[in-house]
C-alpha cells in the first residue's frame, strides 16, 4: 500500500514512517496540512495517517479537502485529545478510523492493515490466487504450502497483483504503491524485482507479463 504520514513533529512522524516501511509499505512524510495536501494532490495514496494539531493547514481542513475531493485514501487520524467529543467530530469530518496519543505503533499497523483492506473494491484479509496464499497481517507468503522468504519491496508488489485479481497491473502502477516518491521513475527497480519474486515463488510459473500492459498472476 501507499501511505502518507502527516505528523509535525520530525521524529516522532520518522518512526511511524520506519516502522510501516518495515511492514512492507511505501511511505510518504510530510511535517505540515500544506505539504500532506500538495502530496495528495500528486500521489494516489491508500491510507493518509493525519495528526489534527499541523501547522499551515490544520488537520481538519486537510481531512475535509481529501473527503471532499474524493481521493478514495482512508484517513486515519491521530490526536492527543482523546474525549469522546473528540473522536466524534474527527470521524464526523469524514475521517475512517481514529487513534488517540500516545499509542502502540503495532495497533497503528494494524489498524492501517484493516482501513487498506476498506478500499473499493474491498480487499479480503487473506489474499489467495493460483496456489498462493498472503498474510498480509503477519508478512507472509506460501507457494502451495511452500514458505516463500520475500523482501519488504517484493511482498509489496505482489500484494498488489494478488490485489488485482488477475488483471495485469502496469509497472507505473507498481511503482507508485510500492515506493515512495524518493524513486527514479526511470530505473529498471519494477522489472528487476519482478525477475526475482518469479524466481522465488518457482514452478509452475504464475506470474506472467502481458507484453506492453504489465503483471498479472495467472
Amino acid at each position: 500500500m501507499r501511505i502518507l504520514v502527516v505528523e509535525d513533529e520530525p521524529l516522532f512522524a520518522d518512526s511511524v514512517a520506519e516502522w510501516l516501511r518495515e511492514a512492507a509499505h511505501a511511505v510518504d512524510v510530510a511535517y505540515d496540512g500544506g505539504s500532506a495536501l500538495e502530496r495528495a494532490a500528486v500521489n494516489e495514496y491508500d491510507v493518509v495517517v493525519l495528526d489534527r494539531d499541523l501547522p499551515v493547514v490544520h488537520g481538519d481542513e486537510v481531512c475535509r479537502t481529501l473527503v471532499a475531493a474524493a481521493s478514495g485514501a482512508r484517513i486515519l487520524m491521530l490526536t492527543a485529545a482523546a474525549d469522546i467529543d473528540d473522536r466524534v467530530a474527527g470521524l464526523m469530518l469524514g475521517a475512517d478510523d481514529y487513534l488517540a496519543k500516545p499509542f502502540a505503533l503495532r495497533e497503528l499497523g494494524a489498524r492501517v492493515v484493516a482501513l487498506g483492506r476498506r478500499s473499493r473494491p474491498a480487499v479480503p484479509p487473506i489474499l489467495t490466487r493460483a496456489g498462493i496464499r498472503l498474510d498480509p497481517h503477519r508478512r507472509e507468503v506460501y507457494r502451495d504450502g511452500r514458505y516463500v522468504p520475500l523482501s519488504r519491496k517484493e511482498f509489496a508488489v505482489l500484494t498488489e497483483l494478488l490485489r488485482a485479481e488477475g488483471a495485469p497491473v502496469s509497472a507505473e502502477t507498481l511503482l507508485e504503491k510500492a515506493w515512495d516518491e524518493n524513486m527514479d521513475p526511470f530505473t529498471h527497480t519494477v522489472r528487476m524485482t519482478i525477475l526475482k519474486l518469479r524466481r522465488k515463488l518457482g514452478e509452475p510459473p504464475v506470474l506472467l507479463t502481458d507484453a506492453g500492459v504489465g503483471y498479472r498472476i495467472a
